[in-house]
């Protein structure tokens, strides 16, 4: 069976929902901002991970390198388009927002955006 997860990430907690092929929710937890802390729940054998929907924020490219570092199927994913897509849903909250890019995941209905690696962003830092 294949997997899908959304994350949404604040400074301090990330809501992390995993949906199966139908859409059941299998997972919601809350665990701290940081990449290790992702993996641990990511990279559990029991989940078959086909894509991890991270949507684009100031915390992203550093979680985004550390997951794909993993070898986790993690996607950036467009702000503007996620926000549209979550409108949808009655009730706004971090664990809900966790539940809605799981679910986008899950049917494709989602614009990837490029991460530019540590190296290129040090580099540009310089210039």
């Amino acid at each position: 069976m294949k997997y899908y997860a959304g994350l949404d990430v604040s400074v301090k907690e990330t809501s992390i929902c995993i949906v199966d092929q139908t859409g059941k929710i299998c997972r919601e937890v809350k665990v701290t901002s940081h990449p290790d802390d992702l993996i641990v729940v990511l990279k559990d054998p029991a989940w078959n991970m086909e894509r991890i929907g991270l949507e684009a924020g100031p915390l992203s490219q550093w979680l985004f390198e550390g997951l794909a570092r993993a070898g986790l199927p993690v996607i950036c994913i467009e702000t503007r388009h996620t926000k549209a897509f979550l409108k949808a849903q009655p009730n706004k909250s971090d664990r809900n927002d966790a539940r809605g890019i799981a679910q986008m995941m899950r049917v494709h209905l989602y614009r990837a955006v490029h991460v530019k690696t540590l190296t290129s962003q040090k580099r540009r830092a310089l210039l």
